[in-house]
């Protein structure tokens, strides 16, 4: 059965190839590689009690740490270096273990014998006996919480196999989240069951991420310290929690005015203390008018009329005087009967 399968980059695939397969304890031995990412920082390790198909069972503690070496790969993707055949802590088999520092993790393992070490058969029952069998899915979609910014949740499904000659009990996985460029954050997670030797079972973890979490984030599964596979996954963003901030700026301002408005209609003054210019400005009006002297008429000429005055209060008419006793009314001068000039009396008019 095939071992565990790392999602490679655009180009040939990557390889690691050793100067010589067997190497007495100590010698020196040349590590090229090829199809790795353009300056990309990797680690060279000799390890015990490892197989390419199964990795580095017991992890770094079966690596001789103290010798390894570390080296960048150039602008194609390779490298060349230079490394100690030391013995491992581990009895053999033995691997030269390639891994990558930073970034995307990648990891290729070459059979390395050395001449001298203790060679002793892997455990029966260890970790670090699963693979996966298939590429990992993520199940599951976005709610209306969601949308406002809940937590998103997902549950990664996949399916491993046991490689070795042991049944694997209630393995327990490390579930990483990585957002970006950034390290992913580790969690333990156990599946309850039991994979016999040469038997595969579909594993679910569920997760969740941080409330408000968006962008593009990369879900790993690992065990036993091994990385068994990655999916990317791209977080839609809450807009609806940018549509509650847009509501937010509009509402307050709005308020705030509203407020504003009911106190400055507190303070102003009332209804009966108002002056009322309108009636000043009437009575201005007609005073103007009444000193305005009348302008000659011609002919054809219509003087504008007077503004109307308002009339006066009803008040008790004013007292009758009696008529002078020396004129009457036939006898009051006027336009048909002028005043006539006096005459001297005579005795015979009289």
């Amino acid at each position: 059965m095939a071992g565990p399968s790392y999602a490679a980059p655009e180009g040939p695939a990557r390889s690691v190839a050793l100067s010589q397969a067997e190497a007495a304890k100590g010698a020196d031995i040349t590590v090229t590689g090829k199809g790795w990412r353009p300056g990309a920082l990797l680690m060279l390790l000799v390890c015990g009690q490892s197989t390419p198909d199964l990795g580095v069972i017991g992890g770094t503690n079966s690596c001789s740490n103290a010798d390894g070496q570390a080296v960048t790969t150039d602008a194609n993707g390779s490298f060349s270096k230079v490394l100690p055949a030391a013995p491992p802590p581990k009895p053999c088999p033995c691997v030269v273990h390639v891994a990558t520092v930073q970034g995307e993790q990648a990891v290729v393992d070459t059979e390395l014998k050395i001449t001298g070490h203790p060679v002793e058969p892997l455990p029966e029952n260890g970790e670090g006996k699963l693979a996966v069998l298939a590429e990992p899915r993520l199940d599951g979609s976005g709610s209306l919480l969601t949308w406002f910014g809940a937590p998103p949740a997902r549950t990664l499904v996949f399916t491993v196999g046991n490689l070795g000659s042991a049944p694997v009990k209630d393995p327990v996985f490390q579930l990483g989240t990585a957002h970006g460029v950034f390290a992913p954050q580790w969690e333990d997670r156990q599946w309850k069951g039991t994979i016999q030797p040469g038997q595969k079972a579909e594993v679910k973890l569920d997760f969740e991420l941080s409330a408000g979490a968006h962008g593009d984030y990369q879900v790993s599964i690992q065990y036993a310290k091994k990385l068994l596979a990655t999916e990317p996954w791209g977080v839609d963003r809450p807009w609806g929690v940018t549509l509650f901030w847009i509501l937010l700026c509009l509402v307050v301002p709005a308020a705030v005015f509203r407020i504003g408005m009911a106190v400055v209609d507190r303070l102003r003054p009332r209804e009966g203390h108002r002056v009322n210019p309108g009636r000043h400005r009437g009575a201005g009006l007609r005073e103007v008018a009444l000193k305005v002297p009348k302008l000659a008429r011609g002919p054809g000429v219509t003087a504008p009329a007077p503004p109307a005055e308002p009339e006066p209060p009803a008040t008790a008419p004013p007292p009758t005087t009696a008529a002078l006793p020396w004129f009457t009314p036939d006898s009051a001068p006027s336009e048909n009967h002028p005043t006539r000039p006096n005459r001297p009396t005579t005795k015979g008019n009289s």
